[in-house]
């Protein structure tokens, strides 16, 4: 089947990766993924979160949150509807993990780090555009903590991005947008780290049961995709 956009059905969408866009944030990043953009704005708080103090647990922590902006789709979102947004919250739990996944508390020291993922137009992938952007956004808030002397050793163990994969037609895609998504028969999510390893795999059936060897294929696909997104993190963080 032709895909819409008439890319080869390993081929991703044009990626653009931006740091520094917000002069107020501690570690900022833009990406655009096709027609998806995301800003991802990091906040360094001196402290650790409320329940480690109650706990009197060590070291710091990471947390995230994601939303969709209002214009960021066709018909437009009121801001109640983003409060209430059952999605975002569930997405929100996932860039968390995703970055905790790769990040030793303790080196982090008492610090907690939120990395706001807000997408300002959405065309498929926003979860996996808001974990590759949220990471450099990560990295450079980071880097400032070490630059300032908060903390003496980098607490980041390796890269992290995410990517979608689906079958639409019969075929094998990578990177769908939204009207692939949209009538895609399965549909799947990847996190995957700099060594290769996967941190999260988010898989459904959408019109009918998948096969393993399906899940097998694309997770080679996305592996093959998340290291050409983790060059270009690398690339914009130099």
């Amino acid at each position: 089947m032709i895909r819409p956009s008439l890319r080869k059905p390993d081929q991703m969408r044009p990626v653009s990766l931006e740091i520094n866009t917000n002069k107020w944030a501690d570690g900022s990043c833009t990406i655009a993924m096709g027609g998806t953009i995301v800003i991802c704005n990091a906040t360094v708080e001196m402290n650790q979160p409320l329940w480690k103090r109650q706990q009197n647990k060590t070291g710091g922590f990471i947390t995230a949150e994601y939303a969709m902006l209002p214009r960021s789709v066709e018909v437009r979102k009121n801001r109640k509807q983003m409060l209430e947004d059952y999605r975002s919250a569930e997405i929100t739990r996932l860039i968390s993990r995703a970055f905790r996944s790769v990040c030793d508390m303790e080196k982090l020291g008492k610090h907690t780090i939120i990395i706001d993922c807000d997408v300002i137009q959405a065309d498929g992938g926003t979860r996996c555009a808001s974990i590759t952007g949220g990471f450099v956004a990560l990295m450079c808030a980071v880097r400032k903590l070490m630059e300032t002397g908060r903390i003496n050793e980098n607490p980041i163990s390796d890269f992290v991005a995410a990517i979608s994969c689906g079958v639409r037609g019969g075929e094998l895609v990578l990177d769908l947008d939204y009207q692939e998504d949209a009538d895609a028969e399965l549909d799947a999510n990847f996190v995957v780290s700099g060594s290769g390893k996967f941190i999260e795999v988010q898989a459904t059936g959408e019109q009918h049961p998948f096969a393993a060897e399906q899940i097998a294929a694309m997770m080679n696909m996305a592996a093959a995709g998340c290291a050409k997104l983790i060059e270009l993190q690398k690339q914009v963080l130099e």
